[in-house]
């Protein structure tokens, strides 16, 4: 199986920007996500200067392990070598009439037959079989993937929202790039306002098939979408990228706008479906699916608090905090303090989500008979009280999925060291 290398492409050269964490301290960087620490060498650090004035920089090692963290992000500038022609744009439709705009329409088994579709499925097998099945039409070095409910929001052509893709893909090691998706609000598939390395567990960990664009040889390397996932089939693709070393990448300054679903009850369905995908996605891809991803020492802080234990609470977060200092030489004792007790406050948030989303049938049976429990429901409920009804719903295709595929993986916390080097 072809993979990527995700070594410095030789004779790139481009501009970058900074990631919203990027601080630095002399030659000492903390930036990406998950959190990492750089120490750069002395001319590592004029490689830091020119990237923080804004100036262009050859590949490196350096400014690639910078990529490769999410610590900066490339800035796409036209030209670039590819452009429209270089691109086939795949829809799959279930009912309808097929765009007249150029792309090759998939239609997924709809009855009445959709007018115009240049492929037709005799089943309805779900949009990753349905996407799958354009690829003997497409000859050209990649594929854009749009959903027949995305507005492209093009005045100008097709092609102009590709204008911030397609600079991307001179990297040889770019695999996947997908443009911010907006609609709904609060919606999962809007991904908001800042670049971001896609990989799992990190800021960016997915990105919807309602539009991305991903290249051919990438989309061969890998397989293609998994015809047996009908939700999650592209959270699986990009992981499958991201582990045969292909960069994924997702660029907000290119957008198109999802039609939200119409009714409370259509978009509870939705995330209910997006939820059923967690199981299945879990068995495909060990401990990626976990609510949350932390280390003991912080879980230790969150477990005394729930348990009614504040003073130990506030004791343990004090204390490692002040343990953090002596393993970031160079970053000053005051910034790495209020780092780690950020770090706890995350947490809460990260565990708040948790209860709302999968945990919530474990804390409504607590809740028969613990006040604590009740106090750890409502205090999730108060942290996002706009998604709590969206994350219910999504949490209950969790369960179905679980009790289906025989599972309890998207339950499970992973434990991770912090930060990392």
């Amino acid at each position: 199986m072809a993979s990527a290398t995700t070594a410095p492409a030789e004779g790139l050269t481009r501009r970058h920007v900074r990631d919203q964490s990027w601080e630095r301290f002399g030659n000492v960087v903390l930036a990406g996500s998950p959190l990492t620490v750089f120490r750069a060498t002395e001319a590592g650090g004029r490689v830091l200067d020119a990237i923080e004035r804004d100036e262009v920089v050859a590949a490196s090692p350096l400014v690639d392990r910078l990529l490769e963290t999410g610590s900066i992000h490339p800035v796409p500038e036209q030209p670039s070598t590819l452009s429209m022609n270089d691109v086939t744009v795949v829809t799959p439709q279930l009912g309808g009439v097929a765009s007249a705009d150029g792309r090759i329409v998939v239609d997924d088994g709809s009855e009445p037959p959709v007018a115009g579709a240049q492929v037709r499925l005799d089943l309805n097998r779900g949009p990753a079989a349905a996407r799958n099945a354009a690829r003997p039409l497409v000859d050209t070095k990649l594929i854009a993937f749009v959903d027949a409910d995305v507005d492209l929001l093009d005045d100008v052509g097709i092609g102009s929202w590709l204008d911030a893709l397609l600079p991307h893909f001179d990297d040889p090691n770019v695999g996947l790039v997908a443009p911010r998706v907006t609609g709904e609000v609060g919606s999962p598939l809007d991904l908001g306002d800042q670049p971001a390395r896609i990989r799992s567990g990190t800021r960016v960990s997915y990105v919807p098939a309602a539009a991305l664009v991903v290249r051919t040889a990438a989309f061969d390397a890998v397989g293609g979408f998994d015809e047996q996932l009908r939700f999650g089939e592209d959270v699986d693709l990009v992981w499958r990228l991201d582990q045969a070393g292909w960069r994924c990448r997702y660029e907000p300054s290119s957008a198109v706008w999802h039609d939200p679903r119409r009714t409370l009850i259509a978009r509870v369905r939705q995330h209910a479906g997006y939820g059923s995908s967690a199981a299945p996605l879990a068995l495909r891809h060990p401990g990626q699916l976990s609510p949350v991803h932390n280390n003991g020492w912080t879980a230790g802080v969150w477990v005394a608090a729930l348990g009614g234990h504040p003073t130990i609470a506030c004791g343990l977060a004090v204390s490692t905090a002040l343990r953090l200092a002596p393993k970031l030489p160079g970053v000053p004792a005051a910034r790495s303090f209020r780092l780690a007790m950020t770090g706890h406050l995350r947490a809460g948030q990260q565990f708040a989500a948790a209860i709302r989303r999968v945990w919530w049938p474990i804390v409504v049976v607590g809740s028969l008979c613990s006040r604590r429990f009740r106090w750890a429901a409502l205090a999730s409920i108060a942290a996002s009280p706009s998604t709590t009804t969206t994350d219910v719903a999504y949490g209950w295709g969790v369960w179905a999925g679980m009790i289906r595929t025989r599972t309890i993986s998207p339950l499970l916390p992973r434990w991770r060291p912090w930060p990392g080097r």
